[in-house]
């Protein structure tokens, strides 16, 4: 691709903290392949597990009445799919749909792979909250995607320990860090929980909770701020506790990590809404245990949080039905039948508000038998969702944050280091790629 074209497109994926501009919009929503031009098929990229049996509604209900079939084609997830899609776009062959993870939007956009559905999917921004549906349009009057589901961040604790041990659920992380030194004091090979530097997401959205803008533009450029203040502040924070010793230094995910949440060696877990499920299968012999709460704050007098994970429904620039996908991406993410369907067979926590509170959202996760109000708090947490900031080269972030951060963590030795190693490399790939970038 042309350097400025490029230069162009990184216009129109300007960061979402930016207010709308009169930025150009990639592909159209001009066609002639709508509900109302007869027989239709669609073809959907997505790796959501039990997404045919949704798409099964579609088929024999509202579609069949548009005539408009949906095919689903499993995918890998993350960064392969990434490259698959944008593989198919220089070919001119990608899908009608895809399933794309918020922070790959930017990419796509760049590269010109999805078409702005703004036209094509009626009231859809009134089913989201704002900070969910701001991640979908960019910072522009276009829309790139329908929010499918998200991630908001929370605090897991076994409750019965922190009972035990006489400790108070933290509300700041001032009170994190002492609560964490408190348990070492009273029982010094038991952790209050783990950096873990495997999963950039974790780091991302506790940035993001603290302010943090790591992609933003000024003109035709982009500015990146992943050294920023609010960044270092979450580093050393994270760093200071390590080097200390008052929380462990293990990935997640590993035998060692699912044995110390499930013998109590760990008693809590910075997470996401989607947490009971790892836990299920990481410590089942807790299962009743643990309990939830707000994520901690910087200060008394905030209320936000951040976002680990999450996905969209695209309708390609390639798709010669573009209204008849977004008509199909509104209904799949909007649709009370469809929600229920999701969340039965997907085990998704939706983006849409009204279905947070309904179906299968009505009683607690099995594993939080409980916390009867589970359900209820997690809704309430998800609307003080920070707003993010990506940019088209989140892949290259998130490689250089395992590579540094996990030497880092390893060695317990000075994350804020390993930060700007990160903001480096991130901007070279940038201007390696083409792109014009504010130093």
């Amino acid at each position: 691709m042309p350097n400025t074209k490029r230069r162009r497109l990184a216009a129109s994926a300007a960061a979402v903290t930016l207010g709308a501009t009169a930025l150009a919009a990639c592909g159209s929503s001009d066609d002639d392949g709508g509900s109302s031009s007869g027989p239709v098929s669609l073809t959907y990229w997505t790796w959501t597990p039990g997404m045919d049996k949704v798409v099964d509604l579609w088929n024999k209900g509202p579609g069949k009445e548009a005539r408009i079939t949906v095919t689903v084609k499993k995918q890998a997830s993350g960064d392969t799919l990434v490259t698959k899609i944008l593989t198919a776009h220089k070919a001119g062959k990608a899908p009608d749909l895809v399933q794309a993870e918020y922070q790959a939007l930017p990419t796509l956009v760049s590269n010109d792979a999805l078409a702005d559905i703004a036209k094509d999917v009626g009231d859809a921004k009134s089913k989201f909250a704002d900070g969910v549906w701001q991640q979908t349009t960019l910072g522009t009057d276009a829309v790139y995607a329908v929010p499918q589901d998200i991630g908001p961040m929370m605090f897991y604790y076994r409750a019965d320990l922190f009972e035990k041990y006489g400790l108070t659920v933290p509300a700041t992380w001032e009170q994190f860090a002492d609560t964490a030194r408190e348990l070492q004091k009273k029982a010094p090979d038991t952790d209050l929980t783990t950096f873990s530097a495997n999963d950039s997401g974790l780091f991302a959205g506790l940035a993001q909770q603290a302010g943090a803008r790591w992609w933003t533009t000024e003109g035709q450029k982009w500015k990146v701020g992943i050294n920023d203040a609010a960044t270092k502040k979450v580093a050393d924070f994270w760093g200071g506790l390590v080097k200390e010793g008052v929380i462990d230094n293990q990935p997640m995910y590993t035998p060692a990590w699912n044995k110390a949440l499930n013998t109590g060696q760990q008693i809590a877990w910075v997470s996401a809404v989607w947490a009971p499920g790892t836990l299920t299968t990481a410590a089942p012999d807790t299962k009743g245990k643990w309990a939830m709460a707000p994520l901690p704050q910087w200060n008394n007098s905030e209320n936000v949080t951040g976002s680990w994970g999450g996905s969209s429904t695209a309708v390609t620039t390639d798709s010669a039905h573009k209204e008849a996908a977004a008509e199909f991406a509104a209904w799949l993410n909007t649709d009370g039948d469809a929600l229920n369907a999701l969340a039965k067979e997907s085990g998704i926590y939706p983006a849409s508000t009204s279905a947070q509170l309904s179906g299968a959202f009505l009683t607690p996760p099995d594993y939080f038998s409980t916390q009867a109000d589970f359900y209820t708090l997690a809704s309430e947490i998800a609307k003080t969702t920070a707003p993010s900031a990506w940019g088209p080269n989140v892949n290259v972030a998130y490689t250089t944050f395992n590579d540094a951060f996990g030497a880092a963590a390893k060695n317990k030795s000075d994350f804020s280091a390993a930060l700007d190693t990160m903001q480096a490399d991130t901007v070279a790939d940038l201007k390696k790629q083409g792109f014009e970038v504010s130093e």
